[in-house]
């Protein structure tokens, strides 16, 4: 009897237990992050961060068979502690379409992002999904164009994705279709869930018919206030990854060489646009420099975005994506390491003195993932001293919170 007793007793506190390590991750994502000022808020106190890019989630997740690698990333994330994942929203036409054509779409694929948000949701982290891509990959613009081309729409050019009205009212369907839907597992709509942080209108838009900005700036304004207009609960960004344009000619100096259609300064001053983004790929950009002037590169294009985000457009800002490709002449694990941390100590040190909420590594996957390999993947559970690295930057940037 007394052993049964203790059996009972022990079973109780095991009960106990699980039940109050479920209310901590349920307590994880109480509310809505949110801006002020130059600040991300959540539940009214400063949201610092340490986050990263998994692009390939729904797609894998459309799989039943496969999303133990979902799991297994966020499980992994949580205990580098990181809180933010930047993923997609999207797939058009092609291989495992979420979206087959023009407003017909994959119920499966589409069960695949409600569980990536509710295993999100399950780790303490929060999601960016991206809604469209500038490139082919998963579809993206040149799908779009093409869709509205094949049903007799006047398209050339793949630039106008922006301003054909056919292709417009495509895109606004699919944001609406995303925004509203009801998760299957959750049985939260989308718009409601506090689980996604932000949407982001497009991955990386480019214009080459007008590298001003002006032909992204309206488009932005148009879909930006689309997106406002169903969902008032979330934050909105654009997507970009920091070319100046022609608002402020001076700026232009900062860019690598070249504009790609979108201005850094009016796309972001559009109100309905809660952040700022930058992308930085010294290694591609500045691709016949070497790895000190490649670093220069990415310090001045931190500090120059950071105190335009500040004094100028007064919103914060996300680091959005950087990382160090392994297909880089003389790479090793430890140039990498050496990258990595240079760009999380300049992170640290200007989220110190506010403006920037974090950064978002390029990429994180799982073991067993070769064929989605592009020589910038991490994964953490493989490489100790890489995880060990991103793990202080989740706890430094954490500690921020209580400053």
């Amino acid at each position: 009897m007394a052993c049964f007793s203790r059996i009972i007793s022990f079973s109780v506190l095991f009960l106990l237990v699980a039940l109050a390590c479920e209310a901590r991750v349920l307590l994880q994502t109480p509310g809505f992050v949110q801006t002020r000022n130059t600040q991300f808020i959540l539940n009214g106190s400063p949201f610092f961060f340490n986050g990263f890019n998994s692009y390939w989630m729904m797609k894998v997740a459309a799989d039943p068979s496969q999303r133990s690698k979902v799991s297994d990333v966020f499980s992994q994330a949580a205990a580098a502690r990181l809180s933010v994942c930047r993923t997609w929203a999207f797939n058009d036409g092609g291989s495992q379409a979420l979206q087959i054509s023009p407003g017909v779409y994959d119920e499966s694929v589409f069960q695949g992002l409600d569980f990536v948000i509710e295993e999100a949701r399950k780790n303490g982290v929060r999601l960016i999904l991206s809604l469209s891509n500038n490139y082919k990959d998963f579809g993206g613009r040149p799908q779009y164009v093409s869709w509205a081309r094949n049903a007799g729409a006047l398209v050339n050019f793949d630039d106008d994705f922006y301003t054909n009205e056919v292709v417009k009212g495509y895109y606004k369907n699919h944001v609406k279709k995303v925004l509203t839907r009801i998760n299957t597992i959750t049985r939260v709509a989308y718009k409601d869930d506090p689980t996604i942080m932000a949407w982001e209108l497009i991955n990386e838009p480019r214009c080459q018919v007008d590298y001003s900005g002006k032909t992204l700036n309206g488009w932005i304004q148009e879909m930006a206030s689309f997106v406002k207009s169903i969902d008032s609960n979330h934050l909105l960004t654009v997507g970009m990854e920091g070319f100046y344009g022609d608002s402020m000619p001076e700026k232009k100096a900062i860019n690598p060489g070249y504009q790609v259609g979108t201005d850094f300064i009016s796309n972001h001053l559009i109100k309905e646009i809660d952040f700022t983004t930058i992308h930085a790929y010294p290694d591609i950009w500045l691709s016949g420099k070497d790895d000190s002037s490649q670093m220069a590169f990415m310090q001045r294009w931190l500090t120059s975005h950071l105190t335009d985000s500040e004094t100028i457009i007064k919103k914060p800002m996300i680091f959005s994506e950087f990382g160090k490709s392994s297909k880089d002449p003389g790479y090793s694990l430890t140039a990498r390491d050496s990258f990595l941390n240079a760009v999380y100590t300049n992170i640290y040190n200007s989220a110190r003195s506010g403006g920037i909420g974090g950064g978002l590594v390029w990429q994180v996957m799982a073991d067993g993932m070769q064929s989605y390999d592009d020589g910038y993947e991490i994964v953490l559970s493989q490489n100790p001293s890489t995880c060990s690295l991103i793990t202080q930057q989740s706890n430094k940037m954490i500690a921020l919170d209580h400053v």
